[in-house]
């Protein structure tokens, strides 16, 4: 028995290992002055409203003393113990407005799907942060294996407003509980609180799952993609800032192109994407020379297109993301020199790793023959691209003006297979039967072989007569 527990144990630690915990920033706590328009907390002397129509779940740590308070129609107070509200007695409070309606903000706008209210955290809750990896933008926010912590002893509220049907997470954390099955989770749902804390469209299931693939899974937030990065750009007006490169490129989930470089990878059954990671950051990103350097890998979807325009299908593939927190000469070169580090390696070791192939890209201030290349071969591609597309409706419009009778064209003989065939060689002259007519030195028009003319007609259906000069009629009837 105490065998099967301590393995138990094992096999807890190594699943917490490889899941990713992501923290929940905002809150709508009571105690924190940003949920405030007065920008503080309210005081002894202030009036406190909360709108008529505000739906919102508020903690409250402390004990408080206010002159009034106006509370919404639907929402709720949670207490801590100890916590409560008194009235106050109008004695002089020298740090207080006297009189002064202080007002609770609005929550309706934090969403699901905005990067910046997520951090990475250990499992503890602790922040957790890595001066070598980073994430792509669609992976900032909880993907589908992941687990969500909102912070104990906090209240919040979140638009889950989302273009997938279900939003699926391996577990929620909530008042320091962790809701890791879906009977635990639905359980909560039905509560009094889900409603005030969760609202829009998206819908949240918890499945108790991590992911089991040891090459990584996808994280499952492609189709809202738009609204991250939407909420990502609000601040700049939806524009992306200026690349420091001239072409620079445009990573799998991320919302604005970068100067850096990406390698994709090709993988086999046998690659193990966190094995690799920690390779990379212990021989590679952990050396002097590489300081500053970031790099991201996960496994993505890469669609696959025909003749480069047309989508046709996807495939998974092990991507990864190199920058450089630094700009600069000095600073292109380092991403080169990693990047060409990494596929040396792949080159040497990448069967044992479970690597079949990579492609680097890299777009750098610096790197203006690789820009070069890379631009030539989009111009020629693309040149070849729409050199078919011309030659197709040239094509097809002769071919309408044909069919509509516009325009002739030659007829085209092709030889076929049985015109190879030797045709059998003519009758000689002299096996003709028939004889030279003395009246006309002229060749009689030859009909068609199945035709019958007019005459052989006429001889056919009436019989010919002539007269017999030694024929005497007349005798034969006496």
């Amino acid at each position: 028995m105490r065998r099967l527990c301590f393995l138990l144990g094992v096999l807890q630690l190594l699943a917490a290992a490889t899941a990713v915990y992501k923290q929940w920033i905002p809150n709508t706590n009571f105690e924190t002055a940003s949920n405030w328009d007065k920008g503080r907390v309210p005081c002894a002397s202030n009036v406190v409203r909360f709108e008529e129509n505000q739906v919102v779940s508020v903690f409250v740590s402390v004990p408080h003393t206010l002159t009034d308070m106006y509370l919404p129609l639907n929402g709720e107070l949670v207490l801590a113990a100890g916590a409560g509200f008194a009235a106050f007695d109008g004695s002089w409070d020298p740090g207080c407005d006297s009189g002064a309606t202080v007002r609770f903000s609005d929550a309706e706008h934090h969403a699901w799907f905005d990067p910046t209210l997520w951090q990475p955290v250990s499992p503890s809750g602790e922040f957790e942060s890595s001066r070598h990896i980073f994430s792509v933008d669609e992976e900032r926010v909880p993907c589908h294996y992941d687990d969500v912590i909102f912070q104990p002893e906090t209240s919040f509220r979140v638009n889950v407003d989302s273009s997938q049907q279900v939003i699926h997470l391996r577990s929620v954390s909530l008042m320091g509980q962790e809701l890791s099955s879906p009977e635990a989770w639905t359980t909560y749902l039905r509560g009094p609180s889900a409603a005030l804390q969760f609202h829009g469209n998206g819908t949240l299931q918890v499945t108790g799952s991590g992911c089991v693939d040891k090459s990584g899974c996808a994280c499952g937030n492609t189709l809202d993609g738009h609204r991250i990065c939407a909420a990502l750009l609000r601040a700049s007006g939806g524009q992306c800032p200026a690349p420091a490169c001239r072409s620079p490129l445009q990573p799998l989930g991320h919302c604005c192109p970068i100067c850096g470089a990406t390698i994709n990878l090709d993988f086999m059954p046998d690659f193990d994407l966190q094995k690799y990671q920690n390779r990379l950051v212990q021989t590679l990103l952990s050396q002097p020379k590489y300081t500053g350097m970031q790099m991201a890998i996960s496994k993505v979807q890469k669609e696959q297109t025909f003749l480069g325009v047309i989508p046709r299908s996807s495939t998974p593939v092990i991507q990864i993301v190199l920058i450089h927190e630094g700009t600069g000469v000095q600073t292109s070169s380092t991403v080169e020199q990693l990047a060409a580090d990494i596929m040396e390696d792949i080159a040497q070791h990448g069967e044992a790793l479970g690597i079949s192939s990579g492609k680097m890209e890299v777009a750098t201030g610096n790197a203006l023959s690789e820009q070069v290349g890379n631009h030539a071969l989009s111009t020629i591609t693309t040149g070849t691209v729409l050199g078919l597309l011309f030659s197709l409706l040239f094509l097809g419009g002769i071919l309408f003006l044909h069919r509509k009778g516009k325009l002739r064209l030659p007829a085209l003989c092709l030889p076929q297979l049985w015109d190879r065939v030797e045709d059998p060689a003519p009758p000689a002259p002299g096996s003709e039967k028939g004889f030279d007519n003395p009246m006309f030195d002229v060749e009689p028009p030859r009909a068609d072989p199945g035709e019958e003319t007019p005459q052989e007609m006429a001889h056919r259906d009436h019989p010919v007569f002539y007269l017999n000069p030694l024929y005497d009629a007349n005798e034969t009837e006496t």
